[in-house]
């Protein structure tokens, strides 16, 4: 599942998501939360939902900088990086044996940061133009905040393309190479499991390109308005992760019927 508008919505606990995952834990359901933001290491992660009083083991939380670093190790182990975000993905790097510099490296890793540096973005473009490979941990245009809007990871990549003329290469959702690697962190099989997201552009399409069925919430991001508009359509539409209380054994059965989808 998802984690923010699904679980969480500006740093509050969305109705029900604390039972929810209490009655998963309870029918010995594993679960595995996804995340797109790269700032945050899981043990950072952890210790935000247990303030808002979610208690998700550490192993149960799934970062876009951490399948970026699985990416890396399996493509070119013991690389080098020149890396652009916080602790979330420094960390993810460092945990996979990568250096860390500005001089000649195999990549140009691209995240998410609340302080993006003109001269940190103008060395990335300098190092892409040099020959370094261009990733960005996610397609996310931009992200929430108190204040409103900020630019986040997708629109800096953006800019870093239209400088260099080279595309990155995105590993979070909607890309299913995150979710594959989630799946295989849990030992699932895409048959037997669910994606639950709020959003339809990432959470639902990355769910579809990865055999799994689709639970859309609209406690977040995506409206029934806005699903309509897609050319694809999650195998249900529930209210919040409120709707599956009961459920969570068969989440697509009598109960919770076609005419919610």
């Amino acid at each position: 599942m998802d984690m923010d508008g699904v679980l969480v919505r500006e740093e509050h606990l969305v109705p029900g998501a604390d039972s929810l995952i209490a009655e998963l834990s309870a029918n010995g359901i594993s679960f595995m939360v996804l995340t797109n933001n790269s700032i945050y290491t899981p043990r950072d992660l952890r210790a935000r939902l247990l303030r808002m009083g979610l208690d998700i083991p550490e192993d149960a939380i799934w970062t876009s900088a951490l399948a970026t670093a699985q990416f890396l190790q399996t493509q070119r182990p013991d690389g080098s990086a020149y890396v652009v975000g916080e602790s979330g993905l420094t960390t993810a790097l460092h945990g996979i044996g990568y250096v860390q510099t500005d001089r000649d490296p195999d990549y140009v890793v691209l995240g998410e940061t609340r302080t993006y540096s003109f001269e940190a973005i103008t060395r990335a473009i300098r190092l892409v133009e040099g020959g370094a490979r261009f990733i960005a941990t996610n397609p996310d245009e931009k992200g929430p905040s108190r204040e409103g809007s900020l630019p986040a990871t997708g629109a800096v990549a953006a800019l870093i393309e239209k400088a260099t003329g080279r595309a990155p290469y995105y590993i979070g959702k909607p890309n299913p190479l995150m979710m594959r690697s989630a799946l295989r962190r849990l030992g699932a099989h895409s048959e037997n499991t669910l994606m639950i997201g709020d959003r339809m552009d990432t959470d639902v399409r990355s769910g579809l390109e990865s055999g799994l069925q689709t639970l859309l919430v609209l406690s977040g991001i995506s409206d029934r308005q806005t699903a309509d508009l897609f050319p694809y359509r999650p195998t249900k539409v529930l209210g919040s992760v409120a709707d599956l209380l009961g459920a969570t054994g068969d989440p697509f059965g009598a109960r919770h019927g076609d005419s919610e989808g």
